[in-house]
């Protein structure tokens, strides 16, 4: 991949020279490191678009259902799973 752009920054003194420090400790250019944590910063942010989405989706599915009737209420489901969890106590014994 070409390195051809250049990218500049204003940032405390403090941090800049702490993390200068920390990639040298680590035998590592700075440049690296940053392009790291730039490419680190860029997959979680898709991940946490990726997700949002996902879960928009699932809710709106579910409401969708919801309106449509086609839901259980919490009173049944909490019916069944109690009736569930009891016989998997009977089962246990």
């Amino acid at each position: 991949m070409s390195k051809e752009a250049v990218f500049t920054m204003k940032l405390e003194p403090e941090l800049r020279a702490e993390f200068m420090a920390e990639a040298e400790a680590a035998h590592r250019p700075a440049s690296q490191v940053l392009r790291e944590l730039m490419r680190e910063f860029i997959q979680r942010q898709r991940e946490t678009r990726e997700y949002d989405e996902f879960l928009r989706n699932k809710v709106e599915t579910a409401r969708t259902s919801m309106q449509a009737g086609l839901g259980t209420s919490n009173d049944s489901v909490e019916s069944a799973f109690s009736a569930r969890r009891a016989q998997a106590a009977d089962q246990q014994v």
